[in-house]
């Protein structure tokens, strides 16, 4: 069984609240019951897989390879894409089309006009980064490893949900709940898969508390996580945030979180003061 196959096994199991079963003799598997086969992986190799660009098999152990340099039909770009140029397509097309292309051309005014554009969508992706650097300076800033472990809601049909311990940042006592494609009926039925979270302060504060936190993967975990600042003023009255997204990338790595025993995270929160 390939590790994405074992993984969405896990996932499913963890949704439908029942032990993971191998689909073809029935065993219970988990991760503390499986280990790797050397024999078997060497094995699978060297059994031919389908080039996904050009239909060709090749061994396995050599399909990336293949895909990544030598393939005649793999997508590539423009060698003109820093000056705008927005063709793709396969390689063995690469050297006509850059023969032809207008972009070498273009006068210094059309190119100043593409380079702008360019530089617009530069900014907007560093304007994340300089926020955290922004956010990085202030006086009270406080993170922790958060261990969101899971739970089923008392509904007759039972909703899995996540949630940490209490604890403490910045002086304040917190919790953290997380849920499923925001609790839909049946997540296991769905291939698209995504976590939302919500941020709530159990302690009792004098004054509004205004906050920016973020959520970014463990120390020890390889999911990917995209970092988004989240801002909210807390308040006795209004001291839980609405549930936002956690910004994994894909149903995969929300997958490789279900799959796990417990979500492991680290929170930052940084005070606003003004």
């Amino acid at each position: 069984m390939c590790a994405g196959c074992f993984i969405h096994l896990l996932a499913d199991a963890r949704l439908k609240e029942e032990q993971a079963t191998c689909p073809n003799c029935r065993c219970e598997i988990s991760k503390s019951l499986c280990c790797r086969n050397l024999a078997v992986e060497k094995a699978v190799s060297e059994l031919p897989s389908e080039c996904g660009f050009c239909m060709r098999q090749f061994p396995r152990s050599l399909l990336e390879r293949h895909q990544k340099e030598e393939c005649q039909d793999r997508v590539t770009r423009c060698k003109y894409k820093r000056i705008g140029c927005p063709w793709q397509g396969p390689y063995h097309e690469l050297t006509i089309h850059e023969a032809e292309c207008t972009h070498p051309a273009k006068t210094g005014n059309e190119l100043m006009e593409i380079l702008d554009e360019m530089d617009q969508t530069h900014k907007k992706e560093m304007q994340l980064y300089n926020s955290i650097f922004g956010l990085l300076s202030f006086e009270k800033i406080g993170y922790t490893e958060v261990q969101f472990r899971p739970y089923r809601t008392d509904d007759f049909i039972t909703r899995l949900y996540y949630e940490t311990p209490r604890f403490t940042v910045l002086n304040q006592t917190w919790v953290l709940k997380a849920r499923v494609n925001d609790s839909e009926r049946n997540p296991n039925l769905s291939c698209k898969r995504t976590l939302s979270f919500q941020l709530t302060l159990k302690s009792k504060v004098n004054s509004p508390m205004e906050c920016s936190f973020l959520l970014l993967k463990g120390p020890y975990d390889d999911v990917k996580i995209n970092p988004v600042i989240y801002h909210f003023v807390f308040t006795n009255e209004n001291n839980e945030t609405d549930y936002v997204p956690l910004p994994i990338i894909d149903s995969v790595e929300c997958n490789k979180l279900l799959a796990a025993k417990n979500i492991n995270l680290r929170l930052f929160i940084f005070q606003i003061q003004k």
